[in-house]
């Protein structure tokens, strides 16, 4: 159950990022490929669907590099400022070592055991449960807490908690997490603009996808391929969020016994956490969280549920229930 050293999990965050990296210019072009064949579809007079395809791919020809651009300058401009993004959409502010001393020093005390840069420390002013660890670097690492996480939690499970961000850390949990989160964030915005708009102005279906002789042909088809492309590519984009194995929080809880040696406090801090995470935030900001329940009876859940991490910590940690 350990987690740290443990390099192969590493290893696999690395090469996670690298197939990350590697994937998404084919779901850009197909995003840009699917909204040239719906402006076609909405736009020019066409005879046919084959017609219309082989405009959309002369379109697409011309937009790729300004489409790989624009995606580029997207992607820099968020990995240069994501830390002001998630602090400005959970509201996170810093928290001083006078405000929270003995947060401070479990913190500084752990780091010290394990050698590593001491992450600075958040906070969001709710009653939730809940934390999480940001950052890309040894001088950008950070972790934030709630309120009500500090409010609840005694001082052994502050700790296990603190354990289990600087576990998701030293194994590159938080990198790869925050590659996903931009990724899956272009697509999403994309997407949602794009049905957005289509429902709001009703989709034109043939409004302007008539023939040079004046009868409609293939431009409400063309209409439901861009939608099908696009939306797939949408998907594909929402399975390398939900891919990330949820694994990794079964890794930090291990973590986070490992570090402090006290697998009741771990169990102990999950079970009050359980039923009261709920942060206002973005959903891939709650990705990151040490507790997020998705919907649909957990089929999109990026967590195991907590009552599983507890099982997994008496059977294998030595915790009690």
């Amino acid at each position: 159950m350990g987690a740290f050293g443990l390099q192969t999990h590493i290893w696999n965050n690395n090469l996670k990022s690298i197939i990350l990296l590697a994937g998404f210019p084919m779901l850009l072009l197909l995003l840009t490929y699917g909204l040239s064949v719906g402006y076609v579809g909405l736009t020019q007079p066409i005879d046919g669907v084959g017609e219309g395809l082989a405009l959309a791919a002369g379109h697409l020809e011309r937009l790729w590099p300004f489409a790989l651009l624009g995606a580029g300058i997207w992607f820099l401009i968020a990995w240069a400022f994501y830390q002001n993004i998630i602090e400005a959409s959970v509201g996170s502010r810093g928290l001083t070592r006078k405000e929270a001393p003995e947060l401070y020093n479990l913190l500084e005390n752990l780091c010290i055991s394990r050698g590593i840069t001491t992450p600075k420390l958040n906070i969001i002013e709710t009653p939730a449960l809940n934390a999480f660890a940001s950052g890309i670097s040894d001088k950008s690492y950070k972790v934030t807490v709630t309120r009500g996480l500090l409010d609840a939690l005694e001082r052994d499970e502050l700790e296990a908690v603190l354990a289990h961000e600087l576990t998701h850390i030293m194994n590159r949990d938080v990198r790869l997490l925050i590659v996903a989160v931009i990724f899956v964030g272009i697509f999403s915005f994309f997407g949602e603009l794009l049905f957005r708009n289509m429902f709001r102005a009703g989709v034109r279906v043939g409004g302007h996808t008539r023939s040079r002789n004046g009868d409609s042909r293939g431009g409400g088809v063309l209409i439901l391929i861009a939608i099908a492309m696009i939306v797939i590519a949408y998907l594909l984009a929402m399975v390398i969020r939900f891919m990330l194995s949820r694994r990794r929080e079964y890794l930090a809880d291990a973590g986070a016994v490992e570090l402090t040696r006290n697998p009741d406090a771990m169990i102990s801090a999950l079970k009050k956490i359980s039923g009261h995470a709920t942060v206002d935030a973005p959903n891939d900001i709650q990705q990151m969280m040490i507790e997020n329940t998705q919907p649909f009876a957990g089929v999109f859940a990026t967590h195991p549920p907590i009552d599983k991490r507890i099982e997994a910590l008496v059977s294998y940690a030595g915790g009690k229930r």
